[in-house]
């Protein structure tokens, strides 16, 4: 029986080195607990988190909690999905989208 992967959630403190402790593609989800279309994405990165299980870092950092790093990177709107392949941003979306279109960005970077 295998596990089921989780988001991990990052914080101001820990984002510099999730990313740099991988060298696979990490998608960062900028949202917020009062956010309906951040609530929408959740059981979709939940979702993309088991299926890049091993390939790619799914994380969700909470911008309320965490102001730094949403205004290091522009972040205005949310949910904002930010996509880093070796610490550099590679791509972005703003706005709750189906899987399939997080799916092709992570595979991009793969």
């Amino acid at each position: 029986m295998n596990t089921i992967a989780k988001p991990l959630n990052i914080t101001d403190d820990s984002f510099d080195q999730v990313l740099k402790s991988t060298d696979k593609p990490v998608l960062v989800d900028f949202w917020a607990s009062w956010c309906g279309p951040c609530q929408m994405m959740a059981p979709v990165l939940d979702e993309l988190a088991s299926d890049y299980d091993g390939r790619a870092l799914i994380t969700k950092l909470d911008v309320d909690a965490n102001p730094t790093t949403a205004a290091k990177f522009g972040v205005r709107s949310i949910p904002t999905l930010l996509v880093f392949k070796n610490g550099e941003v590679v791509d972005q979306q703003v706005g709750a989208v189906p899987k399939e279109v997080l799916a092709q960005k992570i595979e991009a970077t793969a």
